[in-house]
């Protein structure tokens, strides 16, 4: 990644989390997303995902923008440099990879989830129909998370990387946009997977769990992601085979489901064009 002048180069040792002083409104407005990401609610419900997904690709769109100055075209091409480009580059084509796993994950949730919902509906089959594309449901979510669970220790790998403080300051700008990347798509590929962060207990929690079994069993469920859900459910039926009571409660859960995949596949559409473009400005800069 190349430095700019150092007439317009802030001093990252200064101002860390700042963007280099270059004269643009652009790169205000790239410190403004970067806050608020920062300062914003941390994406552990589909919600706070979506507004996630939204807010950098507002980011991103303004990334864009910056690859189109001269200034930013100049110093990506300086010769003395490229070994930053060569890097983000790399970086940028992981950030993608974890998008398109997460874009597979939901499509192969959701088709799973549509001929599921179709059998319970018509009741096709029997029985017999239903607890097959169950399994069928629940082996394809084995498979989805085992993918996920490789791209996320991929992102974590990048974090690693990335604690180099000897980088030029537009390196470090991007490096604050790779890692809010970062961030997200961990948080997305593990509600996905159906994983969420565990609140530390205490001594009073382990008390109450002994005491009152029930309801932090509820409780459990409250916390539960809507892929989780589902997963639980499904899992109860294959396990209790003569309680084909709960095949109602099941279809709500699926609807909600189906509900949330929508909005994420919306959002992480939008963002996955937007990191393309990034990708082929920064590829076209250097082949020229």
């Amino acid at each position: 990644m190349a430095s700019i002048p150092s007439k317009i180069q802030s001093s990252h040792h200064t101002r860390s989390n700042s963007l280099p002083s270059i004269p643009h409104p652009v790169t205000s407005q790239i410190d403004g997303h970067l806050s608020r990401l920062r300062t914003s609610e941390s994406a552990s419900t589909s919600s706070s995902i979506s507004q996630k997904l939204r807010g950098l690709q507002g980011l991103h769109e303004c990334i864009d923008k910056l690859l189109l100055l001269p200034l930013t075209q100049q110093a990506l091409t300086k010769e003395q440099r490229k070994k930053w480009v060569v890097e983000m580059l790399d970086g940028s084509l992981r950030i993608l990879d974890a998008c398109s796993t997460a874009k597979d994950a939901l499509l192969d949730t959701k088709e799973c989830s549509c001929e599921l919902q179709s059998i319970m509906r018509r009741k096709r089959g029997g029985e017999m129909a239903l607890v097959s594309e169950i399994r069928k449901y629940l082996t394809s979510r084995k498979v989805m998370k085992k993918a996920t669970q490789k791209v996320l220790k991929n992102l974590k790998g990048m974090e690693k990387c990335n604690n180099d403080d000897q980088t030029p300051s537009m390196a470090t700008m991007f490096r604050e946009v790779e890692g809010a990347d970062i961030t997200l798509f961990k948080s997305l590929l593990s509600f996905i997977s159906g994983a969420k962060v565990q609140p530390k207990t205490s001594k009073w929690s382990l008390v109450s769990k002994l005491i009152h079994h029930t309801r932090v069993e509820s409780e459990q469920e409250v916390d539960a992601n809507e892929f989780s859900k589902v997963d639980a459910a499904l899992q109860f039926i294959i396990g209790h085979k003569d309680n084909y009571s709960q095949i109602e409660n099941v279809q709500k859960k699926l609807q909600n489901l189906d509900s949330c995949i929508q909005d994420l596949e919306e959002g992480i559409e939008c963002l996955f064009r937007c990191l393309i473009n990034a990708r082929v400005s920064i590829l076209n800069i250097l082949n020229h």
